[in-house]
């Protein structure tokens, strides 16, 4: 039988899913290792720390603040509430299903305990949300680039939660391969990943609008150039099944909530009862007048961060950041800061904002490396103390 033989009219075969996973982690190991480090210097001032005040730093990162809500609905399932003395309801129904179903999971199928299989699930996800951070940052400045983003990431002043059994990196990690997907046009993984993120944390209406808003944009430029209904579906029907993908997750919560406690709105009446809601930013102008009227340093500062986070976006857009980007760092920001929730929370709730770090990113490529490395190490340092210094304090910061 004649030997089979490629013409020169072939195409070569398109390499499998798994190996461009296989080439994607390869390129991004010295990123990954570079972020492991950054976190492994934490959990070293952290444990250093812990020892000299006689506490228990797995404790500390596994079974404290929401830590132990996520796993209560984990071991019980939902509908565990706290009654305080001025009435509120604080119920466990706050909180999205997908973190304490992966506890739940681990737990059954592994000698792991509920809060080790929450750390399991936050330390595997901070790897693969550095992993999409990188990605990103490669994909717009290059490799070096990518690896200084997923850095800044592991060094955020509040990083120390991405050691923690919470829901910032496996929400991160959804939010930032979705993000990517929009940018490289892979639609539909757009939309399984925002169904997951959404049922991973409520700020997933930022990922949806990352979604969304890119995709309108591209319908109305094909209206514009005369595409029909039928030319719309055939040309863009990918695009148009992400679209319909992205919100589910967060909608079936949401409607898990209404039918459970029968009333439509249920769900953020529980968050309600938790003192969170939407008020445009009423609460927080208040606060900071509090801070600037009863301890002016600490308003200064407070002003002086919001400015920070204003600047950061306006260096993002001056930058062409490209759309689904900057829309899900606009939407992340703008979610975290409108609530009337406790403030202390949000510089975690910001932290899956990372195409903030970009411009910082992009300016440390000018710089020599040793002084980059410098930086990044001064960072790291800085971040370790910061959330060994909460950690070991009396709340978040």
């Amino acid at each position: 039988m004649p030997e089979l033989t490629r013409t020169p009219t072939e195409s070569p075969p398109s390499p499998s899913l798994r190996d461009r996973a296989t080439a994607s982690l390869r390129a991004a190991a010295p990123a990954l290792l570079a972020y492991a480090g950054a976190r492994a210097v934490g959990l070293i001032v952290l444990g250093i720390s812990a020892s000299v005040a006689g506490k228990s730093p797995h404790t500390l990162l596994s079974a404290r603040w929401d830590s132990l809500w996520y796993a209560r609905v984990a071991t019980g399932g939902y509908g565990y509430e706290v009654h305080l003395p001025n009435g509120d309801v604080h119920s466990n129904l706050a909180f999205f299903p997908l973190m304490p179903a992966l506890e739940r999971a681990i737990s059954a199928l592994s000698p792991l305990s509920v809060p080790d299989a929450g750390l399991l699930v936050s330390w595997t996800a901070s790897l693969f949300a550095a992993w999409g951070i990188y990605a990103t940052g490669a994909l717009l400045h290059g490799r070096r680039a990518g690896v200084i983003l997923a850095v800044l990431w592991g060094a955020y002043p509040t990083a120390f939660v991405q050691s923690m059994a919470y829901t910032e990196t496996l929400f991160t990690a959804l939010a930032a391969w979705a993000v990517y997907a929009v940018l490289t046009r892979r639609w539909v993984w757009t939309g399984g990943l925002a169904v997951l993120a959404g049922l991973t944390r409520p700020s997933a209406a930022a990922v949806v609008a990352a979604v969304w808003i890119p995709a309108a944009v591209v319908l109305f430029q094909a209206w514009r150039a005369g595409a029909r209904p039928g030319r719309l579906l055939r040309e863009h029907g990918r695009m148009l099944l992400g679209v319909l993908l992205a919100p589910l997750g967060w909608l079936a919560y949401v409607l898990y909530v209404a039918v459970r406690n029968g009333s439509l709105f249920a769900y953020f009446e529980v968050q309600g009862q938790w003192g969170n809601g939407f008020d445009g930013g009423v609460a927080l102008a208040g606060f900071v007048w509090h801070h600037l009227t009863t301890n002016l340093l600490a308003g200064l500062g407070l002003c002086a961060a919001l400015a920070l986070l204003g600047w950061l976006l306006w260096l993002c857009v001056r930058q062409r950041m490209p759309l689904p980007l900057l829309v899900y760092t606009a939407a992340m920001v703008f979610v975290s800061l409108v609530g009337a929730g406790y403030f202390g929370s949000r510089p975690r709730l910001i932290m899956p904002a990372f195409p903030l770090l970009l411009p910082p990113a992009v300016a440390l490529l000018k710089l020599r490396p040793a002084r980059t490395a410098v930086v990044l190490g001064a960072a790291v340092l800085a971040s370790a103390a910061y959330g060994a210094f909460t950690l070991l304090g009396s709340g978040p910061p």
